[in-house]
């Protein structure tokens, strides 16, 4: 799970794992109610929370995005049926080629990543979804959080925070993402915390992209490297392998690594 403060010093954290249960999306209100204004997407097992900034919102955005959202889905579902394969590899896996683009993306990510596509569901159908808003409304400011997937756009800097679930150094962490970066994404793997699936043992895994499908599979690759404290650096290295790989931050137990662009500081 991210966390968020403002750079005036405002707080407001962000869940960010995969498929979280109601405990952590309580998070969500905790946003800053000064920068975003909120409203959620629910659609089967797709719940979205999406903040705009107050200048840039408009009630036809909600309809809009659970539109989209009802889109990403439907064609997904469709395609799952010619394709049953594509939704329990946990490798990568070519679809064929007439495939709707929510698959194209999400495996072309899983591909790059060495995991399987659904690995990269919540951070496509993140910036799908914020693409698609921010192609028909002048938008300045966009949140688009799915199970703590988040696509990014802001406008002036943010401090993000990780939490990580038991671990001492949950939410001391914090990455201040440039506005100049954005959009991008900022995703995170659990072993620990949370329900998804992951075959490593951290408490965070968090990875910063500008393509938020490719963070998402890339925190789960990382993710599942971790078995155990002493590792963590070792893992943190590898992360360099991918020059698509912004920012990395991946926590177990104790121990922290950190690599990337973004500046690391401490949260009080």
């Amino acid at each position: 799970m991210a966390g968020s403060k403002d750079m005036d010093g405002s707080s407001f954290f962000l869940p960010s794992f995969g498929g979280v249960g109601g405990g952590y999306r309580a998070y969500r209100n905790q946003f800053s109610q000064q920068r975003f204004r909120s409203f959620g997407v629910n659609y089967k097992e797709t719940d979205l929370w999406i903040g705009v900034d107050p200048a840039s919102f408009c009630e036809e955005m909600k309809e809009l995005a659970h539109s989209k959202v009802v889109q990403l889905r439907s064609e997904m579902e469709e395609y799952l049926m010619s394709d049953p394969v594509f939704g329990k590899t946990f490798e990568p896996h070519q679809v064929e080629p007439n495939a709707p683009e929510i698959v194209k993306v999400m495996a072309q990510a899983a591909n790059r990543a060495g995991v399987g596509p659904m690995a990269a569901v919540a951070g496509a159908f993140s910036e799908m979804v914020g693409q698609h808003l921010m192609q028909q409304f002048e938008i300045q400011e966009l949140v688009v959080e799915n199970g703590g997937d988040i696509f990014l756009k802001i406008n002036r800097n943010l401090l993000m925070s990780v939490y990580a679930g038991s671990s001492p150094l949950s939410e001391k962490i914090g990455i201040e993402i440039q506005a100049s970066e954005s959009p991008l994404g900022v995703c995170t793997s659990a072993g620990t915390v949370g329900p998804s699936v992951s075959l490593g043992k951290t408490d965070a895994t968090m990875i910063i992209c500008r393509n938020t499908a490719l963070a998402d599979a890339l925190a789960t690759t990382f993710g599942n490297l971790v078995q155990n404290p002493e590792n963590v650096q070792q893992v943190t290295q590898q992360t360099e392998q991918f020059t698509e790989i912004l920012s990395a931050v991946i926590i177990c137990r104790d121990k922290i690594g950190i690599r990337g662009q973004f500046e690391m500081k401490l949260i009080k």
